[in-house]
């Protein structure tokens, strides 16, 4: 008993390490978990060589799985990103809906988008266009933005392919289409609440001679037009991934040796999914729209840079969950856990909206979450993976503020001030993180 209180005692130190080393010493959050790695082994009397050896396995064991997928999925985004097809979407979206609905289209652009891009990406990506309806309709800026970047921040939580959400994926063992079923289903109503509602409620709709100020300074003397892809193939290119991901774990009740069966078994793996959705996207948004292959090696090149940090913390969340269960800790955890008889669900979702609150980063709460509940997981085969996901997801969306980079781009591409930036940004992904873990909970009690 004394023994397992000390190894909580150096998991909790672990920790509080982590966010001491990201927000006080400014140690990149690869660092600050591998060092973490030593102090918990350590701690709990493992030999240096031991831990080492986790980290290796931990290391390798996760990235072997995610590498390529990580990859594949950022080649795609990057594709969606230069062919035009975010502003396609969106343009197309408009003129069906008309300028009055401007906030529920920018809450849709952002969720389909959002799937294949991440967060800083996405919004950079379109919040030109939002400056340009704001000009022509007059609405607030705020009005516009706020639900562009909070489907952006869901759907880069909770939805695979994003590397974080596959990443936990693989760490629990789910199934991910059950994963982006279960996603989906939690991340529509929370995108329409924390979102479009949100605004109508604490935004004011009509735009503010300070706006109106600012997007003088914004306007883009150099604007060039560009041939941009059609809406249905943009569309059917970024949801080809889910769609077969989806159809093998829909199809999987199936006999093995039925045709369909095998023909979804071998296109619905995430890295084969991905690989065919890529080439159709080579097809689709680049030679189809007159690039060359050189073109496309080009852009294929510049998706890389932006995904080395978050494949350096993931690869790390999987050396500290690998340090955890070798030294014993993850047994102690798991114990306790369910020793205090708190929903598992509530459980996962508390631990990740700490993590952000604290760290700043929806990757590495995420990442961290799913460290400290993989433990509870294999010694209770009855809690079920993917809602355990979901519920890590919903719990890293909350708390994006002064420590997340995404508070910042957000702030300085609407130019407010820094309180209005947590009262309509940071509390529209508080409110979101709420929504989501209710509709996890009502999801978990009809499963």
């Amino acid at each position: 008993m004394q023994h397992d209180s000390w190894l909580l005692i150096v998991l909790i130190v672990s920790v509080i390490s982590i966010v001491l080393m990201v927000i006080r010493g400014k140690i990149h959050a690869f660092l600050a978990l591998i060092i973490a790695c030593f102090g918990l082994g350590l701690g709990s009397g493992m030999s240096i060589t031991g831990v080492v050896d986790a980290i290796e396995m931990g290391i390798g064991g996760t990235l072997g799985n995610l590498i390529a997928i990580i990859g594949l999925g950022g080649i795609l985004g990057k594709i969606l990103e230069e062919s035009g097809g975010a502003e396609r979407l969106a343009k197309t979206l408009l003129n069906s809906f008309g300028p009055r609905k401007s906030h529920w289209v920018m809450a849709m652009v952002g969720a389909i988008a959002g799937i294949p891009v991440f967060f800083e990406v996405g919004f950079v990506l379109l919040i030109p266009l939002v400056y340009e309806i704001a000009r022509q309709t007059k609405m607030n800026l705020l009005y516009l933005s706020i639900p562009l970047a909070l489907s952006l921040m869901t759907i880069h939580c909770i939805l695979p392919p994003h590397p974080a959400a596959m990443a936990i994926t693989t760490m629990l063992n789910a199934d991910v289409g059950k994963v982006i079923i279960y996603g989906l289903a939690v991340g529509i109503p929370t995108i329409i609440f924390a979102g479009p509602v949100w605004v109508r409620i604490t935004c004011k709709k009509e735009i503010t001679p300070a706006q109106i100020q600012f997007l003088e300074t914004r306007t883009n003397s150099k604007e060039t037009v560009r041939e941009l892809p059609g809406f249905g193939i943009t569309l059917f290119a970024i949801c080809l991934p889910l769609l077969l991901m989806v159809v093998k774990t829909l199809t999987s009740g199936l006999a093995e040796e039925m045709l369909i069966r095998r023909f979804t078994l071998a296109v619905g793996t995430p890295l084969t999914a991905l690989m065919i959705s890529l080439v159709f996207a080579f097809w689709s948004l680049g030679l189809r729209q007159g690039r060359s292959m050189m073109q496309l090696l080009e852009i294929s090149q510049r998706s890389f840079p932006v995904l080395a940090g978050i494949v350096f913390v993931i690869g790390a969340g999987g050396a500290f969950n690998s340090v955890l269960l070798k030294s014993g800790v993850g047994e102690v955890i798991s114990g306790m856990l369910l020793s205090t008889h708190i929903n598992p669900v509530i459980l996962a979702w508390f631990i990740a909206w700490i993590m952000h609150l604290a760290v700043g980063s929806a990757t590495v709460a995420m990442i961290s979450a799913a460290s400290m509940i993989s433990p509870m997981l294999a010694a209770d085969h009855q809690l079920t993976p993917e809602i355990l996901v979901i519920a890590i997801g919903a719990g890293s969306i909350g708390w994006a503020h002064v420590t997340d980079s995404a508070f910042w781009i957000v702030r300085e591409y609407l130019g407010i001030s820094l309180s209005e930036a947590l009262k309509k940004f940071t509390g529209a992904t508080v409110l979101a993180s709420v929504i989501a873990l209710l509709a996890t909970l009502v999801l978990d009690h009809f499963i």
